[in-house]
């Protein structure tokens, strides 16, 4: 999995991944991606002219969607030459207008920012047809920092269409930007489709949630080593040896970090064989960190890919299928399906640390008059979240869809996929807060099981950062601060 890139890079420059998007979006200063056409070291406007071109040839050849054609279902109805009170090009303002039809919440700065992020990066590549100075205008509105406003619904895996005839309203002057604003750019005739033909929106979305998952997962590693601690837990289930004799990687991995938390001064475990919570780590982390790995490959596919149809190439216009994303779409499913057993093993640990019988500390953790109840609510709290995070986990690529006069008879629906990613990124945070609110519970009890290793300098992170009340008190607080500590990074 990657980490957000510290190198600073040029949007015009390929390779563009998921976490320069994510760090982008949330902090474009101090992402280290610049925008700026003028300051890239080769001519970034390049592909787009030639793209262009192309574009223009494929025309005087003969028909091309959208550009001499309705779209859809209209797809064979003839619009060349023609001008109304629109000017002469009237269908181009026309079919953003039309398209521009998303509603519901208006999305925040981060995702707004990081589609113009991904469709400049795109529209770069010259795949298009879209003119030169569009393309120029949509660099400049980014470098300024303006916003536009986009909405929610639309989109259904198949180009985010609704949310980009919005951004490419505001470029034209007619859309009011979210905050800040920017000169209004020329529209020509062949703009209109290839602007808006792209999955920028859905990638964006996808890049946000994927790299913050991955931080979750490696979090999730580090809670489970406090509780491997808590719970005296064996290392004979992260052996390397045990790890050599199956290839798979991604588990390997998994138990070679576990193992590296946990190195310290021998110590004896509590038992012969550990539960699944501790000794199935590795096999369960490990397939999520695939799934991870998997959909960001995915996604660096579509930040990158020049997917507009028709794409202009070669003096003429291709028709095709590319902007149909099932790959992200089936590995955001995946995705989404692999972190509910490592969610399922969080919770398993949390009822491990309030048994008495695998703990020898206290029932619930309790520290009072008898009859307390400890921590006994926070495993409640941890199956509300646990019930969300299966709920959040339901397919998205077994149903169909079926629009445009029964044409378009397919939708990955990755854009549902995506967003139900994102949601899940709350719901696993909370979730690991309730494991670590009782991991450092438990070893505050038995300060003696915490060893001198990795884990044991997470300990004392964890217990600076936790409020210390032992006997029965409102333990809210207390798992805000554990998410708090989490979002950090723990």
């Amino acid at each position: 999995m990657t980490s957000t890139p510290q190198t600073s890079r040029h949007v015009a420059a390929p390779g563009l991944a998921p976490a320069h998007v994510a760090a982008y979006a949330l902090d474009p200063a101090a992402s280290g991606v610049e925008v700026a056409l003028a300051s890239y070291a080769g001519d970034a406007l390049a592909a787009v002219r030639r793209g262009r071109d192309h574009l223009d040839a494929a025309r005087g050849a003969g028909s091309v969607y959208g550009l001499t054609t309705g779209v859809g279902a209209l797809r064979h109805v003839a619009v060349e030459g023609e001008s109304d009170e629109d000017g002469e090009h009237g269908h181009a303002l026309r079919l953003w207008r039309s398209h521009a039809g998303g509603f519901g919440p208006e999305l925040d700065d981060a995702v707004a920012r990081g589609t113009m992020l991904v469709r400049l990066h795109q529209l770069l590549r010259g795949g298009s047809g879209a003119d030169p100075a569009l393309v120029q205008a949509l660099a400049d509105a980014l470098a300024a920092g303006a916003v536009p406003r986009l909405h929610l619904y639309g989109g259904v895996g198949t180009a985010d269409l609704t949310a980009l005839a919005e951004l490419g309203l505001t470029l034209a002057g007619e859309l009011p930007w979210r905050s800040g604003s920017s000169a209004s750019a020329p529209v020509g005739a062949g703009d209109a489709l290839p602007f808006i033909s792209s999955n920028a929106l859905t990638a964006t979305v996808g890049s946000l949630a994927v790299t913050s998952l991955a931080a979750l997962a490696r979090a999730g590693e580090r809670v489970a080593a406090l509780s491997h601690l808590a719970l005296r837990g064996s290392l004979q289930a992260y052996d390397a040896r045990v790890h050599a004799a199956k290839d798979d990687p991604h588990t390997a991995a998994v138990a070679e970090r576990l193992s590296d938390l946990l190195a310290g001064a021998p110590r004896e475990s509590a038992r012969l064989q550990d539960p699944f919570g501790l000794r199935a780590v590795p096999q369960v982390h490990g397939a999520w960190e695939e799934s991870l790995v998997a959909v960001e490959r995915a996604l660096a596919a579509e930040i990158g890919a020049a997917a507009e149809n028709p794409l202009a190439v070669d003096g003429t216009a291709l028709h095709h299928g590319q902007f149909v994303t099932q790959r992200l779409a089936a590995g955001l499913d995946a995705l989404r399906s692999a972190a509910v057993p490592a969610s399922t093993l969080s919770t398993a640990r949390l009822a491990a640390l309030l048994d008495p019988a695998l703990t020898g500390l206290p029932a619930f953790l309790a520290d009072g008059p008898a009859g307390s109840s400890g921590l006994m609510i926070v495993e409640y709290v941890a199956a509300d979240l646990l019930a969300r995070v299966r709920a959040s986990a339901a397919p998205v690529t077994g149903g169909r869809t079926v629009v445009s006069l029964g044409l378009e008879e397919h939708a990955s629906h990755s854009t549902q996929a995506a967003w139900a990613a994102l949601d899940l990124v709350d719901l696993l945070r909370d979730l690991l807060a309730c494991e670590l609110v009782a991991a450092v519970r438990a070893l505050r009890l038995d300060p003696d099981r915490v060893v001198d290793s990795p884990a044991g300098e997470l300990f004392s992170r964890a217990d600076a950062a936790l409020p210390d009340v032992r006997r029965d008190h409102v333990v809210g607080p207390e798992l805000e601060a554990a998410a708090e500590l989490l979002r950090a990074g723990l």
